[in-house]
């Protein structure tokens, strides 16, 4: 049986954190707390984002769902060490953005990467036969070099998914799409340059983000609480997740192996140096 706090929703502001790589597990969570903060009917929604982006679908999804929310209530998100590319892009669905004056933002655009085996298949004597309806269905296929036909297919692909990306920023942030492509060129730059670029709208921790939230519902900043809506994980999980922060460093390089390898050949909008 669900418990609920003395304080009515309507009295606090839901907080909702975005970390990571984005893929279709942070969609999924992202989407099933948006429509619970909306069914709650909480006033404001503090949005931390800390994530360098991901793939390019799932980032749609979530900017969208943000989108219809804000019509009901204030979103304000808050940039944290990094929000780079569909970071950005989920950035624009909020109804306001802070970030810190050093948070890395920016990458505004699109990758797509394919892995060439070719040569090391040769040198181990290992070959495939392909069967395929048209010359472009095994495009991308990692045992062969990309044909020149095939490269112009895929780049007019990453221009039609950069363009809805500018378009997005500029909507957004109310900026012509000739000012959003000056600096939506795969650069990263501070929040200090972003502010100054039009990319958000204060500079300030996510405690500034918060009291900000508070005072556009008309709630008090000082006596406002923060609901977090929180991925729920069966208890053995959730001593795991604990337990797992030592050696943190190892697990991000395996999460990071598992990411590349299941997004290998889709549209990215990511950051990663």
């Amino acid at each position: 049986m669900l418990r609920l706090f003395k304080t009515p929703f309507r009295k606090q502001i839901a907080r909702l954190e975005i970390t990571g790589a984005i893929a279709s597990a942070t969609r999924k969570r992202v989407l099933e707390a948006l429509k619970t903060v909306e069914e709650r009917r909480f006033p404001a929604l503090l949005l931390r984002i800390d994530s360098p982006g991901g793939t390019v679908g799932d980032s749609q999804e979530i900017y969208s769902a943000l989108k219809r929310l804000r019509e009901k209530i204030k979103i304000v998100a808050s940039f944290g060490n990094i929000s780079a590319s569909g970071g950005v892009y989920i950035g624009m669905g909020a109804s306001h953005i802070v970030a810190n004056p050093g948070t890395i933002t920016g990458s505004i655009g699109v990758i797509l990467r394919g892995n060439n085996l070719e040569r090391l298949l040769d040198k181990i004597g290992v070959s495939f036969k392909t069967i395929k309806s048209g010359p472009y269905k095994d495009i991308l296929a990692f045992d062969r070099e990309l044909t020149e036909p095939e490269q112009h297919i895929l780049q007019e692909l990453i221009d039609t998914s950069y363009r809805q990306f500018v378009q997005s920023v500029a909507e957004g942030r109310n900026l012509t799409e000739e000012a959003v492509r000056s600096f939506a060129d795969g650069r990263i730059f501070t929040g200090q340059q972003a502010l100054e670029l039009g990319v958000v709208d204060r500079l300030g921790t996510e405690e500034d983000a918060r009291r900000w939230a508070a005072e556009l519902v008309g709630l008090d900043p000082e006596k406002t609480k923060c609901f977090t809506l929180e991925e729920r994980k069966p208890p053995l999980q959730r001593l795991l997740s604990r337990e797992s922060t030592v050696a943190s460093g190892l697990l991000t390089g395996v999460d990071w192996l598992e990411f590349e390898l299941s997004t290998s050949g889709l549209p990215l909008w990511l950051y990663r140096p």
